[in-house]
């Protein structure tokens, strides 16, 4: 079972998603640039069969586009370890899962809201999002179970 947050608990989390999330998106367009250069370089060797390459410079290129890379990866893996579900990471969407009557569902943020303001079914999406009301704030519970 996936963790379950309150409004409160997902909140409290924020600062840390949005900076992970904002790391995650430019570490994103550095390791595509890196990668388009790289298959620019291996496109060129295999047209021409075989050029003169700076060795320095290629090395340098795939170097970069690794370590981007795995900074990626280390991004998103801290945001897994919150519990926080992303579901576009382009427009910086991430969920939260928590429970409304009895029912998972998530509680939806969105890079550049200021809070979480937003809930949708599990199975609803982006365009199911309903404004967290009284009613939601009532009959919802996280249980916080990691």
């Amino acid at each position: 079972m996936s963790r379950r947050f309150t409004l409160a608990e997902a909140e409290s989390f924020l600062p840390s998603v949005e900076k992970n999330i904002r790391a995650a998106l430019s570490l994103k367009v550095q390791f595509q640039e890196a990668e388009d250069a790289w298959q620019s370089i291996i496109q060129r060797v295999m047209v021409m069969g075989g050029i003169l390459l700076d060795r320095k410079a290629v090395m340098d290129l795939r170097t970069s586009r690794d370590d981007s890379g795995q900074s990626l990866k280390a991004a998103l893996e801290n945001l897994q370890e919150i519990g926080c579900l992303i579901k576009d990471l382009d427009i910086g969407l991430v969920d939260f899962p928590t429970l409304f009557r009895g029912e998972e569902v998530y509680l939806c943020w969105k890079l550049g809201e200021s809070g979480i303001g937003y809930w949708h079914g599990v199975h609803e999406g982006f365009g199911g999002r309903k404004r967290i009301d009284q009613d939601f704030m009532d009959h919802h519970q996280g249980d916080a179970t990691n």
